[in-house]
């Protein structure tokens, strides 16, 4: 793109863009691109870090890390073995040691992020993958899993399955303290062409009078759901159990509920109901997958966007969007622009939608499209909250108790001491400080107010020469991001 396009890009998109105080902004960092193969600890360390640092940079509060993608594990496990996709071979641990999943949990929240570990249920093996290690499942319980394009496949039919793959999860859970469980639009295999899926036995035995294989198959995968979110539900209840569905639910002309579309749909190609699970509650966000442009023939973004945030279901609807296309077109109504713009002006128009999940990460680090640096200095240029998620608890914490400045050897410092509460409903586990000046109104609706949201009970204030007055207020939050009543104190900076 020419610098005087570029220029233009971003004098649009620097024109005012409201910020909101909650939104869920989230990236994902995939492996099973292959892109930590053959990397040091060290090194994949250096290249995570330096990820999450650009990722704060541009504003970013959420990373779904892929820690599970053939049923296999980017942390130590007894249940399943080591990922090839992190050591080069299977079954094989890190050396020097490490576990990434930890190490990922704690270098997120020291930046202020939630993690949420992403799992894919049913894939077993990639096409990729040419040898399993002795203790994977596949290789223990054959008799579990099919072969489907050169994939091995955990039979969703089998209540074996449903049951191992929740307690995978429980074990995830127990051991880690990860903010969400997040899976994928991997269900029954993606279709691909002269390919049959090999359940007619199980069909033929375990029908449960239901008349359609189609009806069955997504019988069995609503099964697994809804047994993954009561297991999560009772394992850690704050925990937020969230799914990346391919951007088509159903077509028009397979359903008059569908979108305005003509491409592969969950309902009729993956079986994934996914509608089913957000009415019934069963899931706690969605991040559908539309990573067309707008304007795409079959599968158009706007109309994609506005379906979804139609059938939003009392749940929290993110968009996943593909960065690189993104940033690859032209917006149909200003051709001197990439859609980024246009995209967020929908996302702010559309009531339902409460955040973006970028694919992938190591895109917007690379800053394409100069996407990163519209994040940071214009759409997620202020912190943002975590939206609310009152089915699971909408309660808030007390309020932090004295506050005060106080002259340290560090220099000027706001301290408080946190409020007492009993369970992880009441107990605060992160503070939102705000500043306002003697001119402004106390507005806690306004981000740009937003000094900083910490886990510490302290801030650094900017002395300069103790002339101007200031208003800093501080607030407590809970798990679930709900906000206390503000405790407050006038300082001179």
């Amino acid at each position: 793109m020419k610098t005087k396009t570029l220029l233009f890009v971003l004098l649009v998109a620097l024109a005012a863009t409201a910020q909101t105080k909650r939104e869920f902004r989230g990236a994902w960092i995939q492996c099973v691109n292959g892109q930590f193969l053959g990397m040091t600890t060290e090194k994949m360390q250096s290249t995570l870090s330096f990820q999450l640092d650009e990722l704060q940079k541009d504003g970013c509060n959420a990373i779904i890390f892929q820690v599970r993608p053939e049923c296999d594990a980017l942390y130590p496990s007894s249940l399943e073995p080591w990922s090839r996709f992190l050591t080069g071979q299977q079954g094989k641990a890190p050396s020097p040691y490490w576990d990434p999943l930890q190490w990922m949990v704690e270098q997120c929240h020291k930046r202020g992020m939630e993690l949420h570990a992403w799992i894919n249920p049913y894939r077993a093996k990639t096409k990729t993958t040419s040898l399993l290690a002795s203790n994977h499942v596949a290789v223990r319980h054959p008799e579990r899993v099919f072969s489907y394009d050169g994939q091995f496949i955990m039979n969703p039919a089998l209540e074996e399955n449903r049951i191992y793959i929740c307690n995978v999860v429980a074990d995830i859970l127990r051991r880690y303290d990860v903010d969400g469980l997040h899976i994928d639009d991997y269900f029954y295999p993606y279709p691909a062409a002269g390919q049959t899926i090999p359940d007619a036995k199980q069909y033929s035995e375990m029908s449960n009078g239901i008349n359609n294989i189609g009806d069955w198959r997504r019988y069995n995968v609503n099964l697994f759901i809804k047994q993954l979110h009561d297991t999560i539900a009772k394992v850690k209840p704050w925990v937020k159990f969230g799914v990346s569905p391919f951007g088509i639910y159903r077509n028009k002309k397979s359903s008059p509920i569908g979108s305005n579309t003509n491409g592969l749909q969950n309902y009729d190609d993956l079986y994934a109901d996914v509608l089913l699970w957000i009415n019934n509650g069963w899931i706690d966000y969605c991040v559908p997958q539309i990573y067309w442009q707008i304007g795409h023939p079959t599968a158009d973004y706007t109309t994609l966007i506005e379906w979804w945030n139609h059938n939003a279901g009392g749940r929290p609807l993110y968009i996943g969007e593909d960065v690189e296309r993104t940033v690859k077109y032209a917006d149909p109504s200003n051709v001197n622009s990439h859609q980024l713009p246009a995209k967020m002006n929908l996302h702010q128009q559309l009531h339902n939608v409460k955040g973006t999940v970028l694919w992938y990460a190591k895109a917007a680090v690379d800053n394409v499209g100069n996407y990163g640096t519209l994040l940071r200095t214009n759409y997620w240029r202020t912190p943002a909250l975590q939206p609310l998620m009152p089915f699971i608890d909408n309660k808030a914490p007390k309020k932090p108790k004295k506050v005060k400045p106080v002259w340290t050897s560090d220099g000027y410092m706001l301290f408080w001491t946190a409020p007492k509460g009993k369970g992880w409903k009441d107990e605060a586990t992160k503070y939102v400080v705000y500043r306002f000046g003697k001119n402004d109104r106390i507005n806690y609706d306004d981000p740009t107010k937003i000094i900083t949201i910490t886990t510490d009970t302290f801030c650094k204030l900017p002395y300069d020469n103790g002339k101007e007055k200031y208003t800093y207020s501080v607030t407590a939050l809970d798990r679930m991001q709900n906000e206390s009543k503000p405790a407050k104190t006038k300082v001179k900076l």
